[in-house]
């Protein structure tokens, strides 16, 4: 299961992040856009996801994710339970969101370098 403190502990070690609470939901974001949203009581999380993406992605798991609020259907966003993911999925699902709204330079060094560190767990 993974917790709100494991998404602020990963978000926030990522390039030019930054915590925002905008009205009163904590916000991850690179310079003004928002890539990952805590719910107001800490049990789900809004992430950036490619918007032609999300109805399958939802009906594959639809107890783990839903669609956001209608107000944010415009958006690349959709929501997940965090007690239905482990932490490798978290990861995967944050990190990914962040590669949506930086530059392609950025995140390919910091994915290149994070495959890296994968691999050296791995075979300690």
């Amino acid at each position: 299961m993974a917790t709100a403190q494991e998404v602020r502990t990963l978000a926030l070690s990522l390039p030019r992040t930054e915590e925002a609470l905008v009205r009163d939901q904590v916000k991850f974001r690179v310079n003004r856009i928002v890539y990952v949203a805590l719910s107001r009581d800490e049990e789900s999380m809004g992430f950036a996801f490619p918007r032609e993406e999300r109805p399958a992605l939802i009906a594959s798991e639809p107890e783990k994710f839903f669609m956001p609020a209608a107000s944010d259907e415009r958006y690349n966003w959709v929501q997940v339970r965090l007690a239905a993911l482990d932490e490798d999925e978290m990861t995967e699902l944050v990190v990914s969101a962040w590669a949506m709204v930086v530059p392609k330079r950025l995140s390919a060094d910091w994915l290149a370098r994070l495959d890296v560190k994968a691999v050296e767990r791995r075979s300690e």
